[in-house]
Formats: C-alpha cells, sequence, structure tokens
C-alpha cells in the first residue's frame, strides 16, 4: 500500500445541507484568520488545527518565531476541574504534587495508567483553589478524569475554551500594545493573568509550545472572540507577526526537546523512558500508576538527534550492522542548526548523547547521525523565561 496523507480543507458551507458530523471536526473560532492562506487541517481533540499553508514555508515561519512574532490557533482543549474536590482529582490523575501548584500559576503535567504508560500531557492552569483547566494536547482524558472523579465533589467538564499562542522575541511587547492599559506586571514563566483585550476579558499565561518567549491566550464562550483576535493580529503586524500552522513549531520544539504525545511518547512509554521521571514525585499520596513506577526501570531511553544531510524517516528507521535499535518519533530540518533533527527512542539505555547511528532519510538514502541532549541548545530554557535574548541570524 502507497504511503498516504490525509488532510481537511476548509470549503464553504453556503448552499450545503448541515451534517450532524461536523461536530468531531470542530473549527477554532479564529479559523478565518487562516483561510486566505490555504490552510490543510489535520484533527486534533476532535478540532481542525492547521499544519500547512501554501503560501508561507515551513523555514520562513521557524524564522518569524525565533526572530520577530506569530500567531497560531491551536487545537489544544483545556478540560475544566472545579469543585471541592478539585485538587483531590488532579493529584489522584497527575504524578506531580498539585498541592504545591499556587493560584495564578501554571505547571506541567501528565497523566498515566495503571502500569505506568503515559496517556497525555499538558499545561493544567490553577485558577482558584477549588477551579483548575488543563489544556491538554491531542487524546482522551475527559472520560479518564469523570471515570476517577466518581467518588469525589468535582465536576469535570467541557467549558468550550479555545488556545491560540503568540510566540518570538517581540511577543511581549505585542502584549503590551494590545492590552487594555497596562500589561500584567509581574508576569512570569507559567504566570497566569486576566486581562483586557479589545474590551473583552481574556485569561493568558507565559506559556507556549516553542520555547521561544511568549503567551497563550484563552478565549471562553461568552466575549466577542472575533474582536480578541482581530485586535491582537491588527497590533502585531507592525511587529513582523504572521498567522502560522502547526509548521511552525517542528523543528523549534524538537530543538527544545519539547515531547508530541501519540509520537514522542504513548501508552508502551513511562515517564522514565521519556526523559520525564524528574516530574513523578513519589513522596506525594497515591496517584494512579504510582506502583508500577516504582518498580520500573528509571533508565532514559529518549534523545536528540542531529543528521547531516537530510531528514531522517519515522518509524524504526535506526540501525547498527544493519539492525534497527531505535525509533525515530519526530523528524525536522533546522535552518538554524543546519542539519536534520529528531526525537528518538532507543532500545537500549546505553545508547545516549554522543552515540553514532546509521539512519534512514525520508528519500530513502542513509544518514551519519549522532544522539544528543534534549534541549538541543539553551539548556536552562532561558529563551521563554525572558532572561536570553536570542535573536539567530537567518541563514540564506
Amino acid at each position: 500500500m502507497p504511503s498516504l496523507r490525509f488532510v481537511v480543507k476548509a470549503l464553504s458551507t453556503e448552499g450545503v445541507a448541515p451534517s450532524e458530523f461536523a461536530r468531531t471536526m470542530a473549527p477554532h473560532p479564529l479559523m478565518y484568520q487562516e483561510l486566505p492562506h490555504d490552510p490543510e487541517y489535520q484533527l486534533y481533540n476532535d478540532r481542525l488545527t492547521p499544519v500547512r499553508f501554501a503560501d508561507v514555508t515551513a523555514d520562513e515561519m521557524y524564522w518569524k518565531v525565533r526572530r520577530e512574532v506569530v500567531l497560531r490557533h491551536t487545537g489544544e482543549m483545556p478540560i475544566e476541574f472545579v469543585g471541592t474536590d478539585a485538587e483531590r482529582l488532579a493529584n489522584r490523575v497527575f504524578p506531580r504534587d498539585v498541592c504545591k501548584v499556587r493560584v495564578g500559576r501554571c505547571s506541567y503535567q501528565f497523566a498515566c495508567y495503571h502500569d505506568g504508560g503515559m496517556i497525555n500531557d499538558g499545561v493544567m492552569l490553577r485558577l482558584a483553589d477549588d477551579r483548575f483547566w488543563m489544556a491538554q494536547a491531542d487524546g482522551d482524558l475527559y472520560s479518564w478524569y469523570r471515570a476517577h472523579a466518581a467518588d469525589l465533589d468535582v465536576e469535570v467538564r467541557d467549558p468550550d475554551v479555545w488556545v491560540s499562542q503568540v510566540q518570538g522575541p517581540h511577543s511581549l511587547e505585542v502584549l503590551a500594545a494590545v492590552v487594555d492599559g497596562d500589561p500584567p506586571d509581574p508576569f512570569r514563566y507559567f504566570d497566569i493573568a486576566e486581562v483586557s483585550i479589545a474590551g473583552q476579558p481574556v485569561t493568558i499565561t507565559r506559556s507556549g509550545f516553542t520555547n521561544e518567549l511568549g503567551w497563550e491566550f484563552y478565549l471562553g464562550p461568552d466575549i466577542d472572540r472575533e474582536a480578541v483576535g482581530d485586535r491582537i493580529l491588527e497590533v502585531g503586524r507592525p511587529f513582523g507577526m504572521i498567522i502560522t500552522s502547526a509548521q511552525v513549531f517542528r523543528a523549534r520544539r524538537i530543538e527544545a526537546g519539547l515531547l508530541n504525545a501519540g509520537s514522542d511518547f504513548d501508552r508502551t512509554v513511562t515517564p522514565f523512558e521519556a526523559g520525564l521521571g524528574g516530574f513523578v514525585e513519589f513522596g506525594k499520596d497515591d496517584f494512579i500508576g504510582k506502583a508500577a513506577l516504582e518498580r520500573a526501570d528509571r533508565a532514559c531511553r529518549t534523545w536528540g538527534l542531529r543528521t547531516e544531510g537530510g531528514i531522517a524517516q519515522l518509524g524504526r528507521a535506526i540501525s547498527r550492522d544493519d539492525v534497527p535499535i531505535g525509533q525515530l518519533c519526530s523528524t525536522a530540518w533546522s535552518p538554524y542548526l543546519q542539519c536534520g533533527v529528531a526525537i528518538v527512542r532507543m532500545d537500549d539505555p546505553a545508547d545516549g548523547p554522543g552515540t553514532q547511528l546509521d539512519v534512514e532519510s525520508y528519500d530513502g538514502m542513509m544518514l551519519r547521525g549522532e544522539l544528543c541532549t534534549l534541549p538541543m541548545y539553551d539548556p536552562d530554557r532561558l529563551i521563554p523565561r525572558g532572561r536570553l535574548i536570542d535573536i539567530p541570524d537567518r541563514i540564506e
């Protein structure tokens, strides 16, 4: 069977009978900003998210987020826990201690099965003592939360909130210019703030899936979403802002070691194998998967990979002496590093940074690759914290 790629094209519904199946492909409320760029969409959390624009290349998007600023509408889906036992539910399903997260702060979290395999991850927002949003990556956690909340005084619901990102070195300048009044101060990495944009109340966070300086805004159902989106795009354009697709973060998030649920880890992978063991806190009360993780091998098997002269093929494409020894999970070309970059999972944890490998490229050629640590640069993540102003030269 030939290799196939499935995408969704946006088409007008004028004169077309409504379909009950459309609910499985919900569009972002600001999708209209993307349509002039002839986008291709894929499903993400049963929401449509753009993966490619016909008139903007992946390299152009990469340099925009590294040198200027971009706006991207995501498919992340916030799920809300609210009620007396909201914190208790969060601590039951996440291995990281939620009690340490103050109101007004975010926290990276993930959920595991009872056998220690990972389900999904995302950014959790603590909006109040008894109210959280978990903005999850692609996959189903809603049913998991509901199943484990049966004995608790907590409501688990979809608040109909949509997430967009403003990312890049000029992102905080855009924020200062777009809010009504003064920007939030302080506004530290992983802070939450409530602001007014175009007269509308908007929740924002100092976060994003690029590891660049940036912020995200959460559009609720009871505001004029279009007014907010149009104002941000209008204010951002003098700073170089463009609308981007998921292509904007492929190379950048691989360089940064930001894992993609479903490809860089799945239900067969423990947090330790994924390099996320530091987020498992055994000192807290019992959580789902704790017993299995206490018995698990704690060796990391997930690393970065650099390949000279080409982009590696996804799949079991890493070999030594023609024997497969690892999995290519994510792959792209880095315009900054001028080489192929990838996230890989090795069969043997002894294969770590510095190991040289034979890697199959997407066009069938063999490449020489070398494993490296993640992130590939900025190991202390100073760029998203605003402590390192890194605007690299663009390589033409």
